[in-house]
């Protein structure tokens, strides 16, 4: 039986991006809070050592960072008819394990979403109307707007230091930027990271051909930065160990550098980490939260009461969560009715490698976030009539650095061992470079999350099922904007290039991105949605539960942006809305 601690104010799940970013909201405010991680601590200095910290097998082939599938998997399969099987080892996304949570091994890649797409059903059908709309998409609004949205997301960039270049600063155009963002408030707070040879010839390329070239915002410091914390963080020095490492140079902005610094020395503010928790308690009425039943590192199971209750998980955890705590009704794709798993989405990734004979791309220079893109084939940003599809993406050069084990670029028709192997390797690592296009995933009626019947952790609870295939819409919407990233391709002269759209069905084994949204997601209307726009439950006030897991569809972007907006707005409401009238903020 759990041991009652006495209460707190607050209690948050998890210490990433979110957890960090509402828990320091929430102790400014005088509130105490008690933060439960699954993970370990994690900190630069010791974790991400510049002396140890570029090791290829330890983080992205031991995937050091990552959720442990021992401690806690997911079962997949593509439709309802099939039997879900357990990942064994991570394949096609990285959730993250400690403090900081995936944050830490992200690329950094932080776009805000455009304004249409938080109206995103609305907007489609006033422009195209309910004929177009394909049948198997279940759409929906955000329940907020680009007004309510934009100030959050600049104080999410003035957190992470963001570099970029506005182009739509209150309402002024400048060229350069991305003319396809909404109007900004301010610019960003450091200048555009330099930009390598590849995205430079892309960009090129690109703008001979009438398409609107730009750097991608990037939460890699371009320059030395002080936060309004007051946390300081050094340039980006592209040393090409990003994406699923740590930073040792205080580059890179996550929890752990922008944030945790100034929250572990409040006194109103306590973590506990490789501590599980099992489940969110509720009052005999359901209708309230009454705080989180715990298993610390050595077993013992505690009940820590709270007044809030605040759920800021990676996405999967979020949700299922929320069905162990019978939180919320579990959605039925028969019926249609349920929120608690709705309208889970992932991303479509495309790409084209091309290889030249007279290029020097010093491939090894690299960072997760420097890079330039074009959005002309994105979200709507294109007229689909007539195409049989909706959504589109993000088209960009984003060269990463070339890791000695897994970087060995050939062409499909090399052989993949042996001295001709070596020679091709030889012959192309210089010279070959990617375009890719990370692109929509829109929601179906058959993609969703739920319990599965057959297998559990290791303390006997379900694990979560993730039923998942890529739509008839994305498919085609993946074989268009590859075709457009074709064009750019051969307009920059290669050798030889070779397209690869999504195709088929979805396969869990090869990473594609950790961009997993939806299931319990915000809305206007409690029949199709989980929490509302400040992300509180329906009929749970006391209860908020923010991450991705609040998207009701993906656009063509990376989601960290909107993720830490989500938090700053979420932490508003709960400051200046329900601490002063605690209840439901509807109309708030």
């Amino acid at each position: 039986m759990a041991k009652k601690l006495p209460k707190t104010d607050v209690v948050v799940i998890g210490l990433g991006w979110a957890g960090a970013i509402i828990a320091n909201e929430l102790t400014d405010a005088g509130l105490e809070v008690i933060a439960i991680e699954r993970g370990p601590w994690r900190d630069t200095a010791r974790d991400f050592n510049v002396a140890s910290v570029t090791d290829e097998l330890r983080y992205n082939r031991s995937q050091e960072l990552m959720l442990r599938t021992k401690q806690n998997t997911i079962t997949v399969r593509n439709n309802p008819s099939q039997t879900a099987l357990p990942m064994r080892s991570w394949g096609s996304f990285h959730p993250g394990n400690g403090t900081g949570g995936a944050g830490n091994h992200w690329a950094g890649i932080t776009f805000r979403f455009q304004p249409d797409e938080f109206r995103l059903k609305s907007h489609l059908l006033e422009r195209y109307g309910a004929d177009a709309m394909p049948k198997e998409l279940t759409l929906q609004d955000w329940g907020t707007d680009w007004e309510e949205m934009e100030p959050f997301y600049m104080q999410f960039e003035r957190l992470a230091g963001t570099s970029g270049y506005a182009s739509n600063l209150n309402g002024i155009k400048r060229d350069g930027g991305n003319p396809y963002e909404g109007m900004r408030s301010g610019d960003y707070p450091t200048p555009p990271m330099k930009q390598p040879y590849g995205p430079t010839l892309f960009a090129e390329a690109a703008r001979s051909m009438g398409y609107q070239a730009f750097p991608v915002p990037s939460s890699l410091v371009s320059q030395a930065y002080t936060n309004p914390l007051g946390v300081s963080m050094g340039p980006c020095t592209y040393c090409g160990f990003c994406t699923n490492y740590g930073c040792a140079n205080y580059s890179k902005a996550s929890a752990i550098t922008t944030v945790l610094p100034v929250l572990v020395r409040k006194d109103n503010f306590s973590a506990l980490t490789n501590s599980e928790v099992m489940r969110v308690t509720l009052d005999s009425t359901g209708k309230r939260a009454t705080g989180v039943v715990y298993i610390d590192s050595s077993g013992d199971e505690w009940e820590q009461p709270a007044d809030l209750v605040i759920v800021t998980a990676f996405t999967f955890e979020n949700v299922r969560l929320m069905l162990l705590s019978g939180v919320g009704k579990p959605y039925d794709p028969v019926t249609n009715t349920g929120t608690t798993g709705r309208n889970y989405a992932y991303q479509t990734a495309n790409s084209v490698q091309l290889f030249f004979d007279n290029k020097n791309f010093n491939p090894f220079i690299g960072a997760g976030a420097v890079g330039m893109g074009i959005d002309d084939f994105n979200n709507d940003n294109f007229d689909h009539s007539g195409l049989g599809f909706f959504g589109g993406g993000s088209i960009r050069v984003t060269p990463i650095g070339a890791a000695p084990i897994s970087y060995h670029p050939t062409p499909p028709s090399a052989p993949t061992w042996g001295s001709e192997f070596k020679r091709q390797v030889k012959n192309n690592y210089l010279s070959s470079m990617s375009i890719g296009c990370e692109a929509s995933s829109y929601s179906t009626r058959t993609n969703y999350l739920s319990l599965d019947p057959n297998y559990k952790d290791p303390l006997g609870r379900p694990l979560l099922r993730v039923t998942f295939d890529f739509s008839q819409n994305d498919l085609k919407m993946a074989e268009y904007c590859t075709g457009k990233v074709g064009e750019i391709a051969k307009a920059m002269n290669p050798r030889e290039y070779y397209m690869r759209p999504m195709k088929g069905h979805w396969n869990s084994a090869p990473y594609q991105s950790s961009h997993i949204v939806g299931g319990f997601v915000m809305g206007a209307d409690p029949a199709n949605s989980s929490v509302n726009k400040h992300l509180q439950v329906w009929d749970v006030p006391n209860l908020f539960v923010v991450g991705a897991s609040a998207f009701p569809q993906n656009p063509g972007y990376n989601p960290t942006g909107t993720v830490g907006a989500l938090a700053f707005k979420a932490a508003y409401a709960i400051r200046h809305y329900y601490l002063q009238r605690p209840g439901e903020m509807i109309t708030a």
